[in-house]
């Protein structure tokens, strides 16, 4: 819970009423290896904090290839916010890549602390703007790099990844082979 608190201060101040009132909301939640948080097609119902763990964005190609996007590890939010907000169904699935333990607060209650807690909504802004920026700066490298350097900024800006997830998965996620990776991963020993 502390993590939680901690993440939720670094974008806004909150009174300790206000952090009881959103501690007492929170629902322990644990996801299996494979499990999913959210589905492809379906509307996002929750929002959760990962606290131990590792879950993967993914989608399928009209190919019927399955696409890894993201990484998500401890101490950030999960969901497909825009969808979540929105209601609508997503276009990705949240499928958890090791068992994980995370916080999770359902549609309604997270919509509740708009109106219970002053300027949550301007806390809410800030911490998605900062997952978007993160995100986006992490995406960006794989768009103009070589495999070989994709993969060793991978390791940079995810150091702790690399022996916890499928190598299929890091693969994916850098746009490469299992076999290209396999080759990459030799060479740069």
């Amino acid at each position: 819970m502390k993590a939680f608190i901690d993440y939720l201060l670094q974008f806004g101040q909150l009174t300790q009423p206000q952090l009881d009132l959103i501690l007492s909301k929170a629902t322990a939640l644990e996801l299996r290896k494979d499990a999913y948080f959210s589905e492809a097609g379906k509307i996002p119902k929750q929002i959760g904090f990962v606290v131990e763990g590792v879950l993967r964005v993914c989608h399928d190609t009209d190919k019927g290839e399955e696409i890894t996007t993201y990484f998500i590890d401890e101490n950030r939010l999960v969901v497909d916010y825009a969808n979540f907000e929105a209601g609508l169904p997503s276009s990705d699935s949240l499928q958890a890549v090791t068992d994980c333990k995370l916080l999770v607060f359902s549609k309604r209650d997270w919509d509740a602390f708009y109106t219970a807690i002053l300027d949550w909504d301007k806390l809410v802004t800030k911490a998605v703007q900062k997952a978007f920026e993160l995100h986006l700066e992490r995406r960006t490298a794989l768009v103009s790099e070589d495999a070989t350097t994709r993969y060793l900024s991978f390791l940079e800006k995810f150091p702790t990844l690399a022996h916890r997830v499928p190598q299929a998965y890091i693969a994916s996620y850098l746009g490469i082979t299992r076999f290209s990776l396999s080759r990459i991963r030799k060479n740069s020993r």
